[in-house]
């Protein structure tokens, strides 16, 4: 039985706590109930990101998340029995697409927790990863000399081995390695990978290929393609990326970060030379790309092959086929390592224990 007291929250906690709830117990849930932990409703990791994509104020009630979950689009919690059994929860979820189900008493009680995660004995995620490590670095100068940026230490490791061990504690047991710039520094630290857990294999760039570009030449494979830039340091969980990749049987999911920008000035409104309105020093929030994705082995074919492509490109053109696009709110620690100052905050961040 798990640990139900980190997946409770009570029904006037706002969307912010229970964010919190669910990033603390890593099982991608939490559990909204009354008295008596009578089950109220369930909310999600997914339910979470949808959120934070509908622009909804994290400070509101969880109870209108709740509300809004109630909708056709969004049926009631799959529950069951406290007696059902193993082959039985898998089964239900398998059918619902759900990884966690609340396990009930004859009085609609709470009880127990059924996890996938523990359900299933082999642990290996579905994915083989591509980890982008080709660039120069020409921003991170005179760090990047002597070494290429993924290789820039954070803390007492190397940036990207920060990247590869996540990879393997998420269950991806293959990885390959985009190199151009410095390779050897790159094999000569991981090898072929048995001593961080995984399996590493290297496609060198004659030349730069863009961050799409030598995707054209990896080897086909039914499941999906993660691809992760090398300058990344975040903990985002990518079992919930994939299962929110599946769930919206997406082309390409691409990761994404809130970013609130604030204009330093006061902004005005006019019609001609007429002021219609002030606004001071407004904010505005957009959603970036973080440089995290899923693509389906289908897409491979819009990849050009031997020539420089950026990931942009590639989904530029989905978009102009047609083909389904979305968007992962990452709400986990993230940053881009592009510049210095980006490189000292990762070092503070790693010191101070924040990532």
């Amino acid at each position: 039985m798990v640990e139900l007291k980190q997946f409770l929250v009570a029904p006037d906690s706002s969307i912010r706590e229970v964010m919190t709830c669910i990033d603390r117990n890593a099982k991608g849930i939490a559990l909204v109930v009354g008295e008596e932990r009578r089950l109220i409703g369930t909310v999600t990791d997914g339910d979470i990101r949808r959120a934070i994509l509908a622009d909804v104020d994290l400070s509101s009630p969880i109870q209108e998340l709740l509300d809004q979950k109630l909708s056709p689009a969004y049926p009631k919690p799959i529950t069951a029995p406290l007696s059902t059994s193993e082959i039985e929860l898998l089964h239900l979820m398998n059918q619902h697409a759900v990884r966690q189900i609340p396990l009930l008493d004859d009085g609609g009680r709470v009880v127990d927790l059924a996890l996938l995660s523990e359900l299933i004995k082999d642990k290996e995620l579905p994915l083989t990863a591509v980890v982008m490590a080709g660039g120069y670095g020409n921003r991170l100068c005179p760090l990047t000399k002597e070494l290429p940026k993924p290789m820039l230490p954070i803390g007492d490791r190397p940036l990207i081995e920060h990247i590869v061990e996540q990879l393997r504690d998420a269950g991806i047991q293959k990885v390959t390695i985009t190199t151009h710039y410095l390779p050897e520094k790159i094999k000569g630290h991981f090898g072929n990978g048995e001593a961080f857990g995984v399996e590493i294999d290297y496609l060198d760039e004659g030349s730069p290929l863009g961050t799409a570009g030598a995707l054209a030449f990896m080897k086909n494979h039914d499941e999906p393609l993660l691809v992760i830039n090398g300058d990344i340091l975040t903990r985002v969980d990518f079992r919930a990326m994939l299962a929110y990749h599946r769930e919206h049987e997406a082309d390409i999911t691409m990761g994404v970060r809130k970013v609130d920008l604030q204009v330093p000035y006061g902004v005005l409104d006019c019609e001609g030379s007429r002021v219609s309105h002030l606004r001071e020093k407004p904010q505005h929030s957009f959603l970036v790309n973080a440089g995290i994705y899923l693509l389906e082995p289908s897409v491979y074919q819009y990849i050009q092959t031997g020539k420089h492509y950026d990931m942009t490109d590639l989904i530029q053109r989905l978009l102009k086929e047609g083909r389904l696009v979305v968007s992962f709110p990452i709400v986990e620690y993230w940053l881009d390592i592009g510049q210095v100052v980006d490189y000292e905050k990762a070092q503070e961040d790693m010191k101070n224990g924040r990532v």
